[in-house]
């Protein structure tokens, strides 16, 4: 029962999932595409309350008046069952999860030093990642991304300097985006940062954009996914060739210790794991020692990629900030 409701709380990547969707992806098939001149199809906007507002108790609220900087944040799949390929944004439970999971434990890292922005997009079911029809389905989802992405510069963005993030299917869909929209164009010069973790990201991916080599570095991108140490992953899908340490910000092998780690948020948004969290860079992943609960018995930790080291990149994320605009 008890990890039954953990994943309930913290979605899980399944690798394995009873479904029923069409066997052949037909895009008139799917739900109707989001028009995101309305709110509601957007999970987080700034200047109204919703779940990546969620702050610890011992943290004070920042108006988003007072932040010089946005986030496009791109979230995982939650999707998980469903007779179509692709979600259905009119769906209440699934996008009440997406907001009480990922949006509400990853967006909400980045709302002490921007402005967070969230689309809701027809993510792809989680099966889509096994089999030529399910390139299809991320493919079409994909495009709901881009065109999100699009409607936040032209309605929203002002010329404001802006970070990238995403977990999962979302980063599968963000290292595209960097591809088509920022490498090679001016808009690089105006992303602070992309923190595109827990899916394989390759150098060779990119002509300009490279990853970050320390933790002020901006106009670069940061990437890793967390596995048991000692573990050698199957899942090869959610690494790559580059690997940043969340508690060191570089590609430096060597084991970063508790002490390096500024704190880890589970459950509770008002519970701190400070110094509990030792993080090494191996093969190009991130080997987890913390002995937590929740995650005690776990070996892949891809879930909790951004939990483990909630309070580090909060921190991080202000410094790139900071660094950019002093530019």
């Amino acid at each position: 029962m008890l990890a039954k409701n953990i994943l309930a709380v913290l979605w899980c990547f399944l690798i394995h999932s009873a479904i029923a969707q069409q066997a052949v992806f037909r895009p008139e098939q799917q739900p109707a595409a989001p028009d995101y001149a309305k709110e509601k199809f957007w999970s987080a906007l700034p200047f109204r309350t919703d779940a990546a507002d969620k702050i610890p108790s011992t943290e004070q609220w920042i108006n988003d008046s007072l932040k010089d900087a946005d986030v496009f944040y791109i979230y995982p799949t939650i999707y998980m069952s469903g007779k179509t390929w692709n979600a259905d944004l009119e769906n209440k439970k699934l996008n009440k999860r997406i907001d009480e999971k990922p949006v509400r434990y990853q967006a909400s890292v980045f709302n002490e030093s921007c402005r967070v922005y969230a689309p809701r997009y027809r993510q792809a079911i989680i099966n889509a990642f096994y089999g030529e029809e399910g390139k299809k389905a991320l493919e079409f989802a994909y495009q709901d991304v881009k065109t999100a992405f699009e409607y936040y510069l032209k309605h929203y963005n002002h010329n404001r300097p802006f970070i990238i993030a995403s977990h999962s299917q979302g980063t599968y869909h963000a290292r595209k985006l960097l591809q088509e929209m920022i490498d090679t164009t001016a808009l690089k010069n105006r992303m602070i940062a992309a923190y595109i973790i827990g899916y394989g990201i390759d150098t060779a991916m990119y002509v300009t954009l490279s990853p970050c080599k320390t933790e002020s570095q901006t106009n670069c991108y940061i990437t890793w996914a967390s596995f048991k140490y000692g573990i050698n992953p199957t899942t090869k899908a959610l690494y790559g060739n580059i690997c940043i340490n969340p508690l060191t910000w570089n590609t430096n092998t060597a084991m970063a210790e508790k002490a390096c780690s500024k704190g880890a948020i589970l459950l509770d948004f008002n519970k701190r794991y400070e110094k509990q969290v030792c993080a090494e860079v191996h093969d190009g992943y991130l080997w987890v020692k913390a002995n937590l609960p929740v995650i005690s018995g776990w070996t892949n930790l891809h879930v909790a990629d951004y939990n483990l080291f909630w309070y580090d990149i909060r921190a991080n994320v202000k410094t790139r900030v900071n660094e950019f605009l002093k530019k």
